[in-house]
């Protein structure tokens, strides 16, 4: 009798579990209308945290994208009015990507968005299971205990 690897099956479970929170907020932004795409939304959230537009180059490294995503994502930002280009004023030839008014009304209703999707995600674990998931995803994502490959 074989057993299965406990870290493959482990990996398909965060697997699964990305899979499963992109649709689930995927149909939160489509239920509120606001027009956006997951990918879309974390680029407004990460332009949210900018003190001045940042370049789209600025983008591309915080997003840990290549530079062509986000080109991709800020065409259909702007498209829809939530950003725009606007030349750097120190140097004409480099591009900033600045959020609109509606643009800021659009990232005060992610806020409402994304509780509303953890919500549902969180929905089976009791009060005690959220604060060790919260403790081990802290973990993760911090790369506390990080091996060599």
């Amino acid at each position: 009798m074989t057993f299965p690897d406990p870290d493959a099956l482990l990996a398909e479970q965060l697997l699964r579990l990305t899979r499963r929170v992109h649709r689930i907020q995927k149909r939160h932004l489509e239920q509120r209308g606001l027009g956006i795409t997951p990918a879309q939304s974390r680029l407004l959230r990460t332009l949210g945290h900018y003190g001045s537009p940042p370049r789209m180059a600025d983008l591309a490294e915080r997003l840990e994208v290549v530079p062509r995503a986000v080109t991709t994502l800020v065409d259909g930002l702007e498209a829809s009015g939530k950003v725009r280009r606007v030349p750097d004023p120190a140097n004409r030839r480099v591009i900033r990507i600045e959020l609109t008014d509606d643009g800021r009304t659009t990232l005060g209703k992610l806020r409402g968005v994304r509780l509303s999707a953890a919500d549902e995600i969180l929905a089976p674990l009791t009060e005690d299971q959220r604060r060790v998931l919260g403790g081990l995803l802290d973990t993760l994502v911090d790369g506390d205990g990080e091996r060599a490959c």
